[in-house]
């Protein structure tokens, strides 16, 4: 069912069309994800949705058969904007910009027409500003199954930053 999905599936979608429970399918699925260690496919996982993905490895291979070009490159400006919204997710322009101390539009826009963020709801504060957060192709992109293959942050760089 991973393989036909055009995109990620809901481990209760898939429990409901096997017919078992979700505990069931979620074992399955660690089990699926043992098999593909070390082979081109990968089970990628966001909360309670998963995808099976070309493992990043392999992403050079897949692009050179398919004619692809080669990944968009992120600026500095995308990559600092992409790492606040990864790890303080879901978040508004607003807090994205607090924290950058400059305009973040044009950012967020490159951002979301590359398709590593979205916009995932309303604060429910003056204004009802968009929140954003990160998307399937944002864990394809970097090589990640799913968030909590981030790297912790060091507190103490991030304090001297502020400093």
């Amino acid at each position: 069912m991973l393989f036909v999905a055009d995109g990620p599936v809901s481990t209760q979608r898939l429990a409901e069309a096997l017919d078992m429970p979700v505990g069931q399918v979620e074992q399955a699925l660690d089990d699926l994800e043992a098999v593909y260690v070390g082979r081109g496919l990968r089970i990628q996982r966001v909360g309670s949705r998963v995808q099976l993905i070309t493992a990043p490895e392999a992403s050079s291979y897949i692009e050179r058969f398919l004619g692809l070009e080669a990944r968009t490159r992120l600026s500095q400006a995308a990559l600092e904007t992409l790492a606040i919204i990864a790890y303080r997710q879901p978040i508004t322009r607003p807090e994205i910009e607090a924290i950058r101390g400059v305009n973040s539009d044009s950012v967020l826009r490159t951002l979301l027409s590359v398709g590593v963020i979205e916009e995932t709801g309303r604060a429910m504060t003056v204004g009802r500003p968009i929140l954003y957060g990160t998307t399937f192709e944002f864990l394809q992109h970097f090589g990640l199954t799913s968030l909590d293959g981030l790297p912790p942050l060091e507190m103490d760089l991030v304090r001297e930053e502020i400093l």
